[in-house]
């Protein structure tokens, strides 16, 4: 025995591979009470690894694993002991009560999902929107059979609707905004049909078009005379048993669709007018005859520049007779200068030459 040689120096307790091992040990135990605790000590376990015994790299490499390794050992071990901790609870507590196995193995009662909404009517882009916001898979086509592809979905109305609430998807059948609803899915479109109209009052071709289903606005009107100005559908209203229908478009029988307007042709009289009839034709005519610049005045003489006999052209453009003639309209050609009238408003007109040479009426 050497007297000179001295013991190695032991190493502390911390440091021995018994007390790595155990560090790794209590990661297993202490991950399966909490996951969370169990990690932090698996991360001081791998540290004390590195650092701590002279074991080699690859010594070292395998306990690192290991160390992860058993936390999800003893996690998953916690996992499975909650569990059956809580089965022998819930059975206890039957036991207890006196309940039935069925009662505890009973599922739980499944809610009936909700029903949709009604969107008939409503633009097919706002129905569609709800729709999914609702929780419905929504879908779309035309409602006419023609099947045409819906692409501005903003321009259609929602005719018809299918929901499945179980699968929770909706079906919407829509036509285009100006478009009638067929009377089925997949049907014609039901177009209204122009009635005649042709001598009726105002009024009573208004009540007539209704009745066909035909939309108001889409009417538009028009005069008849030279000298009458065009009503609008207020004016017409007004005095609606003195305006008369003396032409219409389109002709009675045909479809009023979308792209169809409709147009009546008005004239206007009373039982006081000396004329109390629709003329043959379309601006052909003058409500009152002296407005017409060709017409025979009692002398023989052609307003207008022209004598009854064919010959030369007046140069004073009429002739020169007076009296009143009653409703007149400003502007329009009259017969015999110096003659007065009234507007429908009231107001006093002349028959003079105008910037032409002609006889019209004029501001008195």
């Amino acid at each position: 025995m050497n007297p000179y040689s001295t013991p190695a120096p032991s190493r502390p307790w911390w440091k021995t591979t018994p007390a790595v091992l155990g560090v790794l040990a209590l990661v297993a135990l202490l991950g399966a009470f909490s996951f969370a605790l169990g990690f932090l000590v698996m991360i001081a376990a791998v540290v004390a690894v590195w650092v701590l015994p002279p074991w080699r790299w690859f010594a070292r490499l395998g306990a690192t694993f290991g160390a992860l390794v058993l936390l999800t050992v003893g996690a998953s071990l916690g996992g499975q002991l909650d569990g059956n901790g809580t089965n022998e609870a819930d059975a206890k507590s039957a036991d207890a009560g006196g309940a039935s196995a069925e009662a505890v193995t009973a599922s739980p009662t499944v809610s009936a999902p909700a029903k949709a909404a009604d969107y008939v009517g409503r633009p097919l882009d706002e129905a569609e929107k709800e729709a999914r916001s609702a929780g419905y898979s929504a879908g779309h086509h035309d409602a006419a059979y023609e099947g045409r592809t819906i692409i501005m979905r903003s321009g259609w109305t929602v005719c018809f609707q299918k929901a499945d609430a179980a699968t929770q998807t909706i079906e919407f059948a829509a036509v285009k905004s100006a478009e009638p609803c067929p009377e089925k899915d997949g049907g014609p479109l039901p177009w209204p049909k122009m009635p005649d109209v042709v001598g009726a009052t105002y009024n009573t071709a208004v009540e007539d078009l209704k009745h066909a289903g035909v939309d108001l606005d889409r009417v538009t009107l028009d005069d008849v005379y030279l000298d009458i100005g065009t009503p609008t559908a207020e004016e017409a209203a007004e005095d609606g048993d003195e305006w008369r229908v003396c032409f219409q478009s389109p002709d009675e029988g045909t479809k009023v669709t979308s792209t169809i307007t409709v147009r009546l042709d008005l004239g206007r009289w009373t039982d006081a007018d000396l004329v109390q009839r629709c003329p043959s034709a379309k601006d052909t005519t003058y409500k009152i005859p002296a407005n017409d610049p060709d017409y025979d005045s009692a002398d023989g003489t052609t307003v207008g520049g022209g004598s009854s006999d064919g010959g030369s052209p007046s140069s004073s453009g009429g002739s020169t007779g007076g009296g009143s003639v009653g409703t007149v309209h400003p502007g329009s050609f009259c017969s015999s200068r110096g003659a007065t009238g009234l507007t429908e408003a009231g107001t006093p007109m002349v028959c003079g030459p105008g910037s032409d040479g002609r006889n019209r009426w004029r501001r008195a």
